[in-house]
């Protein structure tokens, strides 16, 4: 069964691929998301490649935002997704690459623990600008405070350098440079420009579902001779408005 493994980015969590993950389970792939907020991009990194560890077969990886960060350091992919993403090379990190728009910087909110928040209206210019209203409400409802720390993380592994990979360009995002985007992309075996804002799996997932399909299509990844696995699935949240509709 062809399997993908979506990755989300800092401040979000697996609800928030509940279409996408859904479009193309109805479609016949094996979708694995897990749950980040480990506290550390190692420990993000670890959970994805038990994740990734427990398929039969290379996934498809596709990593938002900061889920670039942690899918650099991942072992066994068949094919590479950075989404608005950072593609890392030695020493970077997505701190260090000044990746968050001043934009993003001003939602930011810091907590008593040390960890970070967004402020809901501020988040929704920066991730949501071009998503309908309802949909938008129901991506910053599902948003978390972050651990401090995640963002300075440095991959150990830069598995982009040996495993093909599709960079997607968000042109309209007010969260991560597009000009800095463009630059992280060159590093990619191929790349796509979308006129979407930072989270096109909230406004348009069809673009994602279709991107994963025909990469899916056109890959030919080698099973895995391993056991069969007990699978790594994303927590059951409420659907968002259109699916509800």
């Amino acid at each position: 069964m062809a399997a993908v493994v979506l990755v989300h980015g800092l401040y979000h969590c697996p609800e928030h691929f509940a279409v996408v993950a859904e479009r193309l389970r109805t479609a016949g792939a094996e979708v694995v998301v897990p749950e980040l907020h480990r506290g550390s991009l190692p420990a993000d990194t670890a959970v994805v490649q038990a994740a990734v560890d427990a398929l039969q077969e290379p996934p498809i990886v596709l990593g938002h935002s900061y889920g670039g960060s942690v899918i650099t350091g991942v072992r066994g992919a068949g094919h590479l997704v950075y989404l608005a993403a950072f593609v890392l090379d030695v020493g970077e990190s997505a701190a260090g690459l000044r990746g968050a728009s001043p934009q993003l910087q001003d939602a930011i909110s810091p907590e008593p623990d040390g960890s970070t928040s967004l402020h809901p209206d501020r988040a929704v210019g920066a991730l949501y600008g071009d998503c309908p209203e309802p949909l938008a409400a129901w991506a910053v409802g599902l948003l978390r405070a972050q651990a401090p720390g995640c963002g300075r993380g440095v991959p150990e592994r830069h598995s982009w350098k040996h495993t093909p990979s599709t960079y997607v360009v968000c042109g309209r995002d007010r969260a991560i440079d597009p000009g800095l985007q463009r630059k992280m992309a060159s590093r990619c075996t191929d790349v796509r420009e979308w006129r979407t804002g930072h989270s096109p799996f909230v406004g348009q997932p069809d673009l994602i579902v279709e991107l994963l399909q025909e990469l899916l299509a056109t890959d030919t990844p080698r099973r895995r001779d391993v056991p069969e696995a007990v699978r790594t699935s994303s927590r059951q949240g409420a659907a968002p408005p259109a699916l509800r509709q």
